[in-house]
């Protein structure tokens, strides 16, 4: 069992939890912190000297004293008077998240929220009885103020949940569960909504998902090689020692094994032709360099997992921190340097999708069908990919690199993390559907190179596809076989595949792996 607050989370682990494949709860070690840590908050409440957050305002409103009959009126004031997000309401997994991690913040006891609290939380974790939150209102500051104030109005029977896959009222799930709304103590509203956890939980998302897609592009990348009868040589190991980039080496590893033993690369290994377009050539260099991108990200997420993100913290009653741990800065960064990574992904596989309709490769047709004129092949799906290219490229304008003064200047620098984080789910979303048109058209190129064989890899993988989508003789409706290509990846069962062959690629397998 995980155990929260105590234990290491990582992006795995918070996702096994999340789709209920790891069991979580609270021990008696993390149990003790929190009633140490929420007993100094109900003993500094009953005393005079002001303390942000216990018995004072929040933000410009620090300096405005509360008296000790409302400081449990003023943590309900904070749930609703911050609970003004607008848009659509993020996935149920974003949300659900979003109160995995928090959990995991609280339960560590620097925070001063109570075990009654942390177990209402637990207890729609375990029921899937999941608060709806907006996308939009957070400017990723004193962390996601107005989503975090979203997510926790059910427990003073505020707001909507989704519940058996439908949106309902909280207080109407609360009665048929005969439960009652929770009370908050001193400094228990700002606790919960201080803190990064909106971001963290797309971070965690864009983690996850940028992996399966760099994955997928080696791959897809690889079997394009062996449709254009690339050259091998630009894998070469005795190459990437001599710019060793982590990404790079791990890259041209893996391609090198895709590619190992192939029929189809030894069959041209003498040709004329002296290189490939920089799409093929240069995969190591471009792919390993969006590896790199996304090695930082996941860094800095499994720092971000394990911290403590609200204010103030309460180290102990004689010492209670107001500081800057809610700033989003720390991941809204490294999100903005992933989402450009995933971005510049797609437009090197659009390109390859591109050279692969030229018909200028052996053996391989003009727009990869062997009549044209009456039917105008794989021409359009290009089309796609380069309008999902240039919408990434839209979308690839860093939002930490904005900032607007809010909370009367008291915010005067803000991060904007759940911006950069909205936006690189949606780059990688596109990225998905570059990479399923890629996949189309190498499959098809790679029918044009039998009887030969590729690496057993590569044959188990294009037969796979094949297994799914035919081989296409003359036009027909493409859209349906880039939904079935886009599944495909985002179910990753190339991966399980390749798992079949692999113990190793590189020395940096475990580096570039998600645990």
């Amino acid at each position: 069992m995980f155990k929260y607050g105590i234990d290491c989370l990582t992006v795995n682990k918070a996702l096994q939890i999340l789709r209920k494949q790891l069991i979580a709860g609270l021990c008696k070690q993390a149990t003790t912190h929190v009633e140490k840590s929420h007993k100094t908050v109900l003993d500094v409440a009953q005393k005079e000297k002001a303390v942000y957050g216990i018995n004072t305002g929040f933000g410009p409103l620090c300096d405005t004293k509360i008296s000790k009959e409302n400081t449990s009126k003023l943590q309900r004031n904070i749930l609703l008077s911050h609970s003004v997000g607008v848009g659509n309401p993020i996935d149920f997994e974003l949300s659900k998240l979003m109160l995995i991690l928090k959990v995991h913040s609280l339960a560590k006891g620097f925070s001063g929220i109570s075990i009654e609290i942390i177990n209402r939380i637990l207890w729609h974790i375990e029921n899937d009885v999941i608060p709806v939150v907006p996308e939009q209102g957070s400017v990723g500051a004193s962390g996601d103020l107005a989503p975090l104030s979203h997510l926790f109005l059910p427990l003073i029977g505020e707001g909507k949940v989704f519940y058996n896959n439908k949106i309902v009222a909280t207080q109407k799930v609360l009665n048929k569960f005969n439960m009652q709304p929770l009370e908050l103590h001193p400094k228990a509203g700002l606790a919960l909504i201080n803190g990064t956890q909106f971001i963290l939980a797309h971070a965690v998302m864009v983690v996850d998902k940028l992996y399966n897609c760099l994955s997928h592009a080696d791959l897809i990348g690889a079997m394009m090689v062996e449709g254009l009868m690339g050259s091998q040589m630009p894998f070469h190991e005795a190459l990437h020692k001599t710019r060793p980039f982590k990404g790079n080496i791990h890259v041209a590893a893996r391609i090198r094994h895709f590619l190992n033993n192939s029929e189809i690369g030894n069959s041209h290994e003498f040709c004329d032709k002296v290189q490939d377009p920089y799409s093929l050539r240069c995969m190591p260099q471009v792919h390993g360099s969006s590896r790199n991108a996304w090695l930082h990200l996941k860094e800095c997420v499994e720092v971000e997992l394990n911290a403590v993100t609200d204010n103030p913290i309460i180290i102990s009653e004689d010492l209670i921190i107001s500081g800057g741990s809610f700033h989003g800065q720390p991941l809204a960064m490294p999100l903005d340097y992933a989402c450009l990574a995933a971005a510049e992904l797609g437009s090197i596989s659009d390109r390859r999708t591109y050279l692969s309709l030229e018909g200028k490769y052996q053996g391989t047709p003009r727009l990869l069908l062997k009549e044209t004129g009456l039917n105008s092949g794989f021409m359009i799906l290009q089309y796609t990919s380069a309008a999902l290219v240039s919408e990434n490229k839209g979308l690839c304008f860093p939002a930490s690199a904005d900032s607007i003064p809010t909370s009367l200047g008291q915010e005067d620098h803000v991060s904007m993390g759940s911006i950069g984080g909205r936006k690189a789910l949606r780059v990688i979303g596109n990225l998905e559907n570059i990479l399923a048109i890629e996949m189309l058209c190498a499959a098809q190129a790679f029918d044009f190179r039998s009887p030969l064989k590729s690496s057993e890899t590569i044959d188990k993988v294009h037969a796979f596809i094949r297994l799914h989508i035919a081989h296409a003789t003359e036009d027909r409706l493409f859209s349906l076989d880039i939904e079935k290509a886009s599944e495909i990846i985002r179910n990753r069962n190339l991966l399980e595949i390749t798992q079949e062959f692999s113990k190793s690629y590189s020395d940096y397998d475990t580096l570039f792996e998600v645990y």
